[in-house]
């Protein structure tokens, strides 16, 4: 089957919502909590889940996923496709068409050439757009008229949805953002805080790393929503405290990322306020390894950049015995329960692009001792590896989480068996999730050895989340350190293959493609570590209808359906 095929009626377009609201605001205020503070509302700007999932309560793209992972329009009329004339025939390019009548929150029209600015504005040269893959391939972005705007890609681009699709490539105002281009995007602080957008609710007061006020937005398109007239978005804290004002007290609605030991959720359940609602998607908590040097020694400007390899991490060697010395199935066990699996997959699902690799999942220590012993790695003073006058020292962070520093305790103690010394740091996760181009902290400035965290891809097409890892997405300071290509893992031939990914068409070719990508990353160089497929964990207060949980789109992509149940 080709995807050609697929596009010529296999979009859905559904219904979600519950019966029409009685009048807009009725259902007065609502409460969001996600642990992980908001740094910013500008998506491209971030890749933190955080930003981009806040940011999707004020700014929208053409077309979302839902919860299934069909393709449902927003901001667009319909989803393009080729039986609709939407999508050319020869794949070459896409052509999507605005509703009538949208208006930005402050009262003026949304026309294509917001939609173009947009593309410009992340492709802009000088800039670093953390959602640059998203624009793979694109050749040229036409204005047809107010309503019309085509996509040109260089090839045939048989996955077309990249831009302008899901939570991650929102449409921005160009009259806001015109003089926010490239090297000047991040000084647009007005701008970044306070997007004007067409989403249900628009921003009355935002305290980075702390609260976001909003209130309805009087534009938006459906006059009987939002339920709510006001939404305070929490941000901060721990998972622990976002759980239990939930499910035990109720101070708030709606908890993001539950990420606890289940025996903990489960108790917190029995406090009756709240319930859980979890589901499997393409969340993976992994080890990145950094490829390039972050020695504080190097002059700044060239730590954790291509100029200057990592002393250890280099090697191949290194980074398999590091992957080997884990249990996997015991992080499982004390961190998700029956909300995790263990993994040795970038890419989890869905089962047509998940490889059955599978050779990480049983721990060897004593293998790993070889490897290295092979390598040259010699045990030295203090049971600590050394080679060439290098020790085998490690610096690993992740952001502060209950389970992730459990996570850390034990593999710093088997990568302590195995010969390795490791120092651990973990760091706030609203700076570590970040895009703070002058903080040292984030985790695309990567200014240690490893680090640990997950993220997701939207819809169910991997080719955009896997084009994130070619040679020239590698953060540093000419793009801001913005960046996807986070480790800075460069391969000539894995960015011959994403080439190839994005122009392949038969689902099964697609497939294998994208498998052998993930195993580069993987099984054939251990530079990205696979950890757990973790489940999406949320809870919700007992009062809070129309609530339904994506793995594929952001979490709130139907805030605007959200109502009180009285």
């Amino acid at each position: 089957m080709k995807i050609k095929s697929l596009l010529l009626g296999a979009v859905a377009a559904t219904a979600l919502a519950p019966a029409a609201f009685a009048e807009r605001g009725a259902d007065g205020h609502v409460n969001i909590i996600y642990w992980q503070a908001p740094s910013i509302l500008n998506p491209y700007l971030s890749s933190g889940t955080k930003d981009i999932e806040s940011s999707s309560l004020v700014i929208e793209p053409l077309g979302r996923y839902d919860p299934t992972g069909a393709l449902v329009p927003y901001l667009a009329e319909e989803i393009p496709t080729v039986e609709n004339g939407g999508v050319s025939e020869d794949l070459t390019s896409i052509t999507w068409k605005l509703k009538e009548g949208l208006k930005w929150s402050d009262g003026s029209a949304v026309t294509a050439a917001d939609v173009k600015f947009t593309a410009d504005y992340c492709m802009h040269p000088e800039g670093g757009c953390a959602q640059l893959a998203k624009f793979e391939g694109i050749s040229s972005v036409d204005v047809i008229d107010d309503l019309t705007v085509k996509v040109s890609f260089a090839e045939p681009k048989p996955n077309p949805y990249g831009p302008f699709m899901g939570g991650q490539s929102p449409i921005l105002q160009k009259a806001q953002f015109e003089n926010c281009m490239g090297a000047k995007a991040p000084e647009c602080t007005e701008a970044n805080f306070g997007p004007i957008g067409t989403g249900p609710f628009v921003v009355t007061d935002f305290r980075p790393n702390d609260v976001i006020s909003m209130e309805a937005n009087p534009n938006y398109r459906d006059p009987a929503k939002p339920a709510f007239a006001t939404l305070t978005f929490k941000g901060g804290g721990d998972a622990t405290a976002a759980a239990r004002s939930v499910l035990e007290t109720g101070e708030f609605d709606y908890a993001w990322n539950l990420q606890l030991a289940p025996d903990v959720i489960a108790k917190m359940e029995e406090g009756g306020k709240g319930k859980v609602v979890a589901a499997f998607g393409s969340l993976v908590e992994r080890i990145e390894m950094n490829m390039t040097d972050p020695s504080p020694s190097l002059p700044e400007g060239e730590r954790s950049t291509a100029k200057h390899p990592h002393p250890a991490l280099s090697e191949l060697a290194v980074r398999k015995a590091l992957s080997m010395a884990i249990d996997r199935e015991l992080l499982v066990e004390i961190g998700y329960g029956k909300a995790g699996r263990a993994t040795c997959n970038l890419v989890p699902a869905p089962a047509m692009y998940a490889s059955d690799n599978t050779d990480c999942l049983t721990q060897d220590i004593e293998g790993a001792k070889a490897l290295l012993e092979e390598a040259g790695w010699k045990v030295g003073a203090g049971g600590i590896r050394e080679k060439n006058g290098v020790k085998l020292s490690l610096l690993y962070q992740t952001s502060t989480n209950a389970v992730r520093q459990d996570f850390q305790a034990l593999i710093k103690q088997w990568w302590s068996e195995i010969g390795v010394e490791t120092e651990l740091r973990n760091i706030s996760a609203s700076v570590f999730f970040g895009g703070d181009p002058g903080s040292p902290d984030t985790f695309q400035r990567f200014y240690v050895d490893v680090e640990m965290y997950a993220n997701n891809f939207d819809g169910t097409d991997p080719e955009s989340y896997l084009a994130q890892h070619t040679c020239e997405k590698a953060p540093r300071p000419e793009t801001q350190w913005q960046g996807e290509n986070i480790n800075r893992f460069c391969d000539p031939e894995y960015d011959k293959l994403v080439a190839e990914l994005g122009k392949t068409g038969i689902l099964s070719e697609r497939g294998a493609i994208a498998k052998k990508l993930n195993e580069m990353l993987t099984k054939d160089s251990y530079v990205v570590v696979p950890l757990v497929d973790r489940g999406r964990v949320s809870g919700h207060s007992n009062t809070l209808g129309g609530v339904q949980l994506n793995t594929w789109d952001s979490e709130l992509w139907n805030a605007a359906d959200w109502y009180r149940i009285k």
